[in-house]
């Protein structure tokens, strides 16, 4: 029998209990979404699977720098949605948290202004890292042949590989009882061994051609340099190479007649020296001849990039030697700076960088196939300057007798 008292408190009682289904069955609508969590590629390029299995389909292809949003965590794998909508695992040693390129946003906008001091190229498939160390994390992918602009050097010990036994340092000796006669062992203890040196590692700063900055290890680039001053590097590599002008010749076996005219600095095949380069030599064209010579070479000294080039209008100087007067075409001149001899250099603990303590400031003018030192004002010839090996002592020349 149809009773309406009944009908009436069903009614009331699920208008009740409404609020209470609400909140176990989690009502969108009065719950925010949860943020959603991203993750980049970090590979050149990959698939994304439809399961993780031996055997699985292929959903999409993913390449460096991708962003993709992480739907489930796995077992060292991930599930994830592409901005076009595709979804399927990757393995999570191929990606990056949103943190790290949150990173090089800012590695990228702090270094925006720092001035150029060598370019160089890509020698092989390298990764930038958001700090030296090959430990620490990695973001972008650059490809054979990219070009790079290099910003700041840093040195650091390489780490050791993983599951190397650290050495312990022995125990200190008991001290010996107060009526005890003193040992007197002629054997070398152990704690009298010196350590080995450390491994040291070179990293560079760079800025590639897309504008993206990180840091790249040294020997996974070449400085961008013609293969003719490399065989003038008498065992040397290659730190920065400009050209200062060019010379017409019309003999010369190269197609381009106009030949260049360079300024280079080398430096020893070996990391973690605290300054840039030890010589720096400048390549003029001999014409008649057809060839490289040496128009200008220091070396032993603790220099520091950038090489500056740059013109300058001719005029009536007194140099060091002799006083020309000169034309009336530019005149190419550069100039470099050497730590001072009563200067140190500190290198920086947390970030490898090394801060050279005073330096000299020289400039140098090319006056055909020669090259004159022009001191600044204030500035004089006799300001000792570091060498990283004992100059030779100069041997005093006996007096001829009459």
């Amino acid at each position: 029998m149809f009773s309406p008292y009944r009908s009436l408190r069903r009614l009331l009682l699920l208008l009740m209990l409404a609020p209470v289904l609400c909140g176990l069955t989690a009502c969108s609508k009065f719950r925010p979404k949860p943020a959603a969590n991203f993750v980049y590629v970090t590979v050149k390029q990959t698939y994304l699977r439809d399961r993780v299995a031996a055997v699985s389909n292929r959903t999409a292809q993913v390449a460096n720098g991708d962003r993709l949003e992480v739907l489930q965590i796995g077992r060292h794998t991930l599930q994830v949605k592409t901005d076009k909508g595709a979804i399927g695992w990757i393995k999570e040693t191929e990606t990056s948290p949103a943190d790290v390129a949150a990173e090089f946003d800012t590695l990228k906008h702090n270094h925006a202004n720092d001035p150029v001091v060598a370019t160089a190229v890509v020698r092989d498939e390298v990764s930038m890292h958001v700090a030296p160390g090959r430990e620490t994390e990695k973001f972008y992918l650059l490809q054979e042949g990219e070009k790079l602009k290099l910003l700041a050097r840093a040195t650091l010990a390489k780490a050791p590989p993983p599951g190397t036994a650290q050495k312990k340092k022995p125990a200190p000796a008991p001290a010996p009882a107060a009526n005890a006669p003193a040992a007197t062992s002629s054997a070398p203890s152990a704690s009298a061994t010196p350590d080995p040196p450390a491994v040291m590692e070179d990293w560079w700063l760079v800025r590639d051609s897309q504008g993206r900055t990180g840091w790249i290890y040294s020997r996974m680039m070449d400085v961008d340099s013609p293969d003719v001053l490399t065989r003038y590097a008498e065992n040397q590599r290659v730190v920065s190479a400009s050209i200062l002008t060019t010379v017409n010749d019309p003999d010369a076996e190269a197609a381009d007649k106009n030949i260049p005219v360079y300024v280079v600095a080398y430096a020893p095949y070996k990391a973690g020296l605290p300054y840039d380069f030890d010589q720096v030599r400048v390549f003029t064209w001999n014409r008649v001849k057809h060839r490289y010579e040496t128009a200008y070479r220091e070396r032993n000294m603790e220099g520091f990039l950038p090489l500056v080039t740059g013109m300058q209008q001719p005029s009536t100087v007194t140099d060091i030697k002799l006083s020309t007067s000169l034309g009336t075409d530019p005149l190419p001149t550069f100039s470099y700076k050497v730590l001072a001899g009563d200067a140190i250099i500190v290198v920086d603990p947390v970030t490898g960088i090394p801060k050279p303590g005073t330096l000299i400031e020289k400039h140098y003018r090319v006056e055909g196939n020669y090259v004159r030192r022009v001191l600044q004002p204030g500035q004089t010839i006799s300001t000792p300057q570091a060498h990283p090996e004992p100059p030779p002592e100069k041997k005093p020349t006996a007096k001829k007798h009459r």
